[in-house]
């Protein structure tokens, strides 16, 4: 990202910041508007989750210019939304709900290159977060050396249950 597109999401995020609970109710309707499916994920209440969203938010607003320290954290934040249940495909929905609500928010102030920066910034941190967690996810798999050698016929026998 090039500084002038920072600069445009952290004054336009400024200008969200005022209507915060209400832009991240925007955002949650949208999101379930767009794909119902994905309202089961939220169990806690979505005013709560709403002032996390907006929290997170300003901690990736903020880091823009500082990603080598983001970085860990949105990373462990894809790691939790896998263990959500969240699929690589609901982080383009998010995309399309957060833009929309920016687009609300902001009103005329949503320019082209307001949008184009907001889109630069969420596709950079959601690919990071998908990245992790598809890692996390390759983690978890049994390696194919220890798979083979626990199917082998002489270990059989001794998994079985007596």
């Amino acid at each position: 990202m090039i500084p002038a597109q920072i600069a445009l999401i952290r004054v336009s995020f400024d200008q969200v910041l005022p209507i915060a609970d209400t832009a991240a109710a925007l955002f949650y309707d949208r999101l379930f508007q767009l794909d119902p499916s994905l309202r089961p994920l939220f169990r806690s209440d979505l005013k709560v989750q709403g002032r996390a969203l907006m929290g997170m938010i300003r901690v990736a607003v903020n880091g823009l210019d500082r990603l080598d320290q983001i970085v860990p954290a949105v990373q462990a934040l894809g790691r939790r939304h896998a263990g959500y249940g969240v699929r690589d495909e609901h982080y383009a929905t998010v995309g399309a709900a957060l833009l929309w609500t920016l687009e609300q928010g902001l009103g005329p102030g949503f320019t082209p290159e307001v949008r184009e920066a907001w889109t630069q910034a969420y596709t950079l941190l959601a690919t990071t977060m998908q990245e992790a967690a598809a890692e996390a996810a390759r983690e978890q798999q049994p390696r194919p050396e220890i798979a083979a050698r626990v199917s082998q016929p002489a270990l059989q026998p001794a998994l079985q249950p007596a």
